[in-house]
């Protein structure tokens, strides 16, 4: 099975090929096949960005491809930012406007509940679409800490290592991620579906 990455980052491709590399799958990216697809993620929800991402690097590359989406939703912020995670400041913030602006909506909020989302999609070339969900649990504090990650890493407190995201090692992050839950249950998927071997 040949799977395209919808990704440049090296990082997420990396850990794409970790999870779903076998004797069955064999991962590409747009660079080894030359392509350039660019795609506009206004969907409501992760699933919607996801799938709309994947389909469109499976028509130009017609080879089955895998997109994800993710983000933060705060219980306290009904859900927010979510899907407007990186544009949570506005269309061109900085990982430090998002963050400043998310400590501002929560200052002196009690509940400081929170998850990392991460879906991913699978557009096969026979039609068929796949998608598998990944969250992650932690608590926002009051102020960023650790110098690593990026995102809303700083501030995003994991109680199980005691660290923000910003202060774990990439090695340690990778180990409890969402995309990783994700690709993990996708995994499962495509064994149960017959597509790969367990």
């Amino acid at each position: 099975m040949k799977i395209l990455v919808a990704s440049t980052n090296r990082g997420k491709i990396r850990e794409i090929a970790d999870i779903l590399s076998s004797a069955d799958v064999t991962i590409f990216t747009p660079d080894q096949i030359v392509i350039t697809v660019d795609v506009q993620e206004d969907g409501a929800t992760f699933e919607e960005n996801a799938l709309k991402k994947a389909a469109a690097y499976r028509d130009v590359a017609e080879m089955s491809a895998l997109a994800d989406d993710s983000g933060l939703c705060v219980d306290a912020l009904d859900g927010a930012p979510g899907v407007m995670s990186a544009r949570f400041a506005g269309p061109n913030a900085s990982d430090a406007d998002n963050i400043e602006r998310l400590l501002k909506a929560m200052h002196k909020m009690q509940n400081r509940k929170a998850r990392f989302v991460c879906v991913v999609a699978l557009a096969l070339t026979s039609g068929e679409l796949i998608t598998a969900q990944g969250d992650y649990p932690g608590l926002i504090t009051e102020a960023p800490m650790g110098s690593g990650g990026f995102g809303y890493d700083p501030v995003f407190y994991d109680p199980t290592t005691g660290k923000t995201f910003a202060e774990l090692c990439q090695e340690e992050k990778n180990r409890v991620s969402h995309r990783k839950r994700a690709l993990i249950a996708l995994r499962e998927k495509l064994q149960n579906q017959g597509y790969i071997k367990p």
